[in-house]
């Protein structure tokens, strides 16, 4: 299930929303998520944790790669594995014909 996300932008959204609204209510950050979760059916309460610390990076209050930076830096590796392809066919292409050349032409 690689590259797909289960859970619906909105859904992600509300719930690290609501996290932020009902935390005054809780002793502590994991009790508020662990409510969130269980509320909106979400899998395990770790998998919203991870939702607010991304959520909370975007916004600039917590150090780390934003989700953009993230999404630049996976397209950049993915042009970079591509133009390394590219070049290693140029490379085979070139010594293929420096080869074409160097063999003796023969004139019938």
């Amino acid at each position: 299930m690689a590259g797909t996300k289960p859970y619906p932008q909105e859904l992600r959204e509300r719930a690290v929303r609501m996290v932020a609204e009902v935390r005054p209510n809780y002793e502590s950050d994991w009790a508020a998520i662990t409510a969130v979760a269980a509320r909106l059916g979400i899998g395990t309460a770790e998998t919203l944790r991870k939702w607010v610390r991304q959520a909370q990076v975007d916004d600039g209050q917590r150090p780390g790669v934003t989700s953009e930076e993230s999404a630049e830096l996976k397209r950049l590796r993915r042009e970079n594995a591509e133009l390394r392809r590219a070049n290693e066919i140029l490379k085979a292409a070139s010594a293929f014909f420096a080869a074409e050349l160097d063999r003796p032409t023969t004139r019938s």
